[in-house]
């Protein structure tokens, strides 16, 4: 199949641009000349990929296509608003753009490029040497169970990505805030609100919106989450009753100890909410092969030791009393979701219940999985969020070299073929922390040297004609490109003391595409 990729990415095509250069292979060049790169995405991937290329003194220059008018990817759309400090790192991709260690390097950002529908991935591989896909994974794993189209069902993806000012997802804002009863007018006056959520996934993203919904708008207000999340009224001061599940136990789960920890700390921050762990539900996860993966990882033994810390039994947690305005995040294990229910009143078509089945665990050590046994367990929802896991997507042009099963680009070593290259999450799947890209972007550029100095990476686009070329063939499109200095006027905007809600925020997104275009007009 790797090798129907290259059939189907080598074609030798000549095309006339717009400007009336004409772009042809030769492979007559030295094995030295320069080269010129474009990268497809602008999160972690990519930036990281730009910044290794520009130790290359071969690297001529580098263009960086984003579908947004805005960079940084999931820095700037995924990573939780009150983790400021992940963020940072948004400075050190804006120094990758200012040339980094190879002042030679051009640099150029074509923001609000949507390659695969503005542009054809043939058209960027005719005037650049080098193409790398490093776009991400921008669906989900679909839970195919019954109920899944029912109204308050979404994707935690979907949900990160509302409240941190994704334009994409502006439009939930209706949605949630009919789910969630906003249309109340006592909904402000009220402490906390009493809806239920389950959030259905183990993994940090399912931690983190567990977190984000307790905290509410008033906890998170003086960070950059999105306005329309703060000022929700029924969002201001979080939600009463939040179920995170998983099929399997504790000790697989996918969540690091930082997340776990900040939950438990929830109480003692002001924020009123009491974690919940089930002693008897940790216990059940602890088989043979579970004790095996416990003792050979050191952070899971840490994870371990936090949640039996907190673990209290079933019969305390009936009898606890619970004050009315206190908050729960309760993390269960051993439960596979089998149907969700619509609620019984006349809202039929909005999601009431989740149905779980009890489960155990089976299989070697690392290779475990869940098996129904057959109980079930039903938890009121009024909000459902699916977290497990993202998947990547093809561009127009790629669809043949694309593992649809696992959601990636076939590659080796981030090879896809020739003069075709793939980053990050498109690349390994969707796993690990934004740090996880620095050695995948590593091994990537590792291969696009190891092709030049070898000869097999051919090399003859100039990077000044590949710019003139683009910006004719996006004219003649009508795309408005949005360049770096566009951007940065739009993040000054964002930063502007009249726009914060307190001063102590860094910046009020503008969650709007055609707000972002009207500004920089």
């Amino acid at each position: 199949m790797f090798r129907t990729c290259q059939q189907i990415l080598h074609k030798t095509r000549t095309r006339t641009s717009p400007s009336h250069h004409t772009f042809v292979w030769n492979n007559t060049f030295h094995r030295k000349r320069n080269i010129s790169v474009a990268i497809v995405g602008s999160g972690p991937s990519g930036f990281y990929t730009a910044k290794y290329l520009q130790k290359l003194a071969f690297v001529h220059g580098i263009h960086i296509f984003e579908r947004l008018p805005t960079p940084y990817g999931l820095v700037r759309s995924g990573v939780a608003p009150d983790h400021p400090e992940v963020k940072n790192v948004e400075n050190d991709f804006a120094k990758v753009m200012e040339g980094g260690e190879n002042v030679k390097c051009v640099m150029e950002y074509f923001g609000n490029v949507n390659v695969g529908v503005d542009l054809h991935l043939d058209e960027l591989r005719e005037v650049y040497d080098v193409v790398v896909l490093a776009y991400g994974c921008s669906s989900d794993q679909p839970l195919k169970i019954k109920g899944s189209d029912l109204k308050g069902v979404m994707s935690a993806r979907e949900f990160v990505a509302w409240y941190n000012g994704h334009p994409d997802y502006e439009y939930l804002t209706d949605e949630i805030r009919e789910i969630l009863g906003g249309t109340d007018e006592n909904a402000e006056c009220r402490a906390v609100l009493n809806k239920r959520v389950v959030i259905i996934g183990h993994g940090n993203v399912a931690l983190d919106c567990a977190r984000v919904l307790a905290k509410g708008g008033k906890g998170l207000y003086a960070t950059d989450i999105a306005s329309h999340f703060a000022q929700m009224p029924s969002l201001k001061n979080g939600l009463k009753d939040i179920s995170v599940v998983g099929r399997r136990g504790h000790v697989q789960g996918k969540f690091t100890i930082k997340e776990l920890r900040e939950l438990t700390k929830l109480a003692a921050e002001g924020h009123n909410t009491r974690f919940v762990v089930l002693s008897d539900e940790l216990e059940l996860g602890l088989n043979e092969s579970s004790e095996e993966e416990l003792k050979n990882s050191r952070p899971k033994l840490r994870i371990d030791k936090l949640l039996r810390t907190n673990a209290t039994s079933r019969q305390s947690e009936k009898d606890n009393v619970n004050v009315d305005e206190e908050k729960i995040i309760n993390l269960r294990f051993l439960l596979s979701p089998i149907e969700f229910l619509p609620k019984t009143n006349d809202h039929v078509s909005y999601v009431g219940s989740v149905v779980f089945e009890r489960t155990r665990l089976e299989g070697k050590p690392g290779e475990q999985s869940a098996k129904g046994i057959g109980s079930k367990e039903e938890l009121v929802a009024d909000l459902v969020l699916t977290s497990i896991g993202y998947r990547g997507k093809p561009i127009r042009g790629l669809e043949n070299c694309f593992d649809n099963q696992n959601g990636i680009v076939r590659n080796e070593n981030g090879k896809v073929s020739e003069g075709v290259y793939v980053s990050g999450w498109l690349k390994r799947g969707p796993s690990g922390i934004i740090g996880t890209n620095i050695g995948d972007a590593r091994e990537t550029v590792a291969t696009i040297s190891h092709d030049h100095e070898t000869g097999t990476l051919r090399s003859n686009k100039d990077i000044n004609g590949a710019y003139e070329h683009m910006l004719n063939l996006l004219d003649e499109r009508k795309i408005r490109r949005v360049d770096w200095n566009a951007f940065m006027t739009i993040d000054k905007v964002e930063k502007d003391s009249e726009r914060l809600r307190v001063k102590e925020q860094v910046r009020e997104k503008i969650t709007s595409k055609s707000d972002m275009l009207e500004i920089i007009r």
